[in-house]
């Protein structure tokens, strides 16, 4: 994988991940992709061997959080009481950010809107990762590693949402961090 020359790394969504890579029975039995899955492990191990700048959107961050050790919810709608389980590009839920996160000083911000597109998310976090975002129904929605220079996973899909400028500074800070480890 090395070989290839690349500054960062974003991992977006799509399909939901096998749930043999947390070492899980699958609950649900939605389309999977073990071709990507192989190739999206390989490229956060590359990635994380050589401390780039990585941001995972939606699978990125369920995949980031199993490669730590995580696990994942396999469905959501028996877990969510306060909002719906609607898939919407819009920004109809709330997004709770900790305020001593990495997140909460990029934002600055206590919460922002979010759409939502998943019917997994993370349950048990990955080694080294801390929840930086939850949902009102208390669903993590994003999660970072402190101890690296960027490394962000957010469940909701940012790339939708560019006409806000708190959103357009997920893509901001990746860049930030990539030019800040070219010097």
């Amino acid at each position: 994988m090395s070989q290839l020359h690349y500054d960062a790394v974003v991992v977006t969504g799509g399909h939901d991940i096998d749930p043999v890579i947390y070492a899980a029975e699958p609950e649900v039995h939605p389309k999977y992709d073990a071709e990507r899955d192989a190739l999206e492990l390989a490229v956060i191990d590359d990635a994380l061997a050589r401390n780039l700048p990585l941001l995972g959107i939606c699978r990125g961050a369920q995949l980031l959080n199993a490669r730590r050790g995580g696990n994942l919810f396999q469905e959501l709608k028996s877990h969510r009481k306060m909002t719906s389980n609607r898939w919407t590009i819009l920004p109809l839920k709330t997004l709770n950010i900790e305020p001593s996160s990495r997140l909460w000083r990029l934002l600055m911000s206590d919460n922002c809107r979010i759409n939502s597109l998943h019917n997994q998310a993370i349950d048990k976090v990955g080694e080294g990762l801390i929840v930086s975002g939850r949902d009102l129904d208390g669903i993590v929605q994003a999660v970072e590693d402190p101890r690296k220079p960027f490394l962000l996973g957010v469940q909701w899909h940012p790339e939708f949402l560019l006409f806000y400028r708190r959103q357009r500074l997920l893509f901001q800070a990746l860049i930030q961090a990539v030019r800040r480890a070219a010097d």
